[in-house]
């Protein structure tokens, strides 16, 4: 069986929850979006937004390198960007009171982390309690930290993805919304098997924002007992 066969048997059911348009949610989602690279993430929510998939606005990318291509996708589409480069801050503490008083500025509901490659503290996590979200290449918990397909792949799985969760002081940690497996294939390398997972971050990235939103929602309206 050729890899292209593999991949398109495995890909059919391994997404869960289940791909859908959660079109119920109320009004426009206002995102603040954090990157510190390419930024394909940041593109496939702003094509999400733009498909009419998710509901919401790209208040103001952050990014923290000032090499990331992530902030000239963001200029191209009109998105305003701040660069909050982490070494200018000599505590993490610091960089995060900068990070959400310019989210506030901007009027952000809900964080993405879509590639954002530092730790958040508590004065960011506390300012947007159960509202921030990030992407990690593994399937949680399995392999955290900034080299998971690399330990993935030394680990001998036969099957990796990705992960949507909301974040806590824990390193990638947190209540998971969303995962997509994918099969890791037996001439793999980290690149290759990147490239296949980067695919499924684009698709339930959009989907898990939704899926987290309306989820706050409901669990704000349940009547307590």
């Amino acid at each position: 069986m050729s890899q292209n066969s593999i991949t398109d048997t495995l890909d059919v059911s391994l997404i869960s929850p289940s791909i859908t348009s959660y079109k119920s949610i109320d009004g426009t989602l206002k995102l603040g979006i954090m990157a510190s690279g390419n930024g394909s993430n940041f593109e496939a929510i702003a094509q999400a937004i733009d498909d009419g998939r998710l509901s919401a606005k790209i208040q103001v990318l952050i990014y923290n390198n000032p090499d990331a291509y992530a902030a000239v996708r963001a200029e191209k589409r009109g998105v305003p960007v701040v660069l909050l480069n982490h070494r200018d801050y000599k505590r993490r503490q610091d960089l995060d009171r900068q990070i959400v008083q310019t989210f506030q500025q901007y009027g952000v509901e809900w964080i993405v982390m879509a590639g954002w490659m530092r730790l958040a503290t508590s004065i960011l996590i506390d300012a947007f309690p159960n509202r921030i979200l990030n992407i990690h290449p593994s399937l949680l918990p399995s392999f955290k930290g900034a080299y998971a397909i690399e330990a993935a792949l030394a680990a001998g799985v036969k099957i990796a993805g990705c992960t949507v969760h909301l974040i806590c002081l824990e390193m990638d940690s947190g209540p998971i919304v969303m995962q997509a497996a994918v099969p890791v294939l037996p001439d793999d390398t980290p690149e290759t098997l990147h490239a296949r997972i980067q695919v499924q971050e684009h698709r339930i990235l959009p989907d898990a924002i939704a899926l987290a939103a309306l989820s706050h929602s409901n669990l704000r309206r349940k009547p307590t007992s």
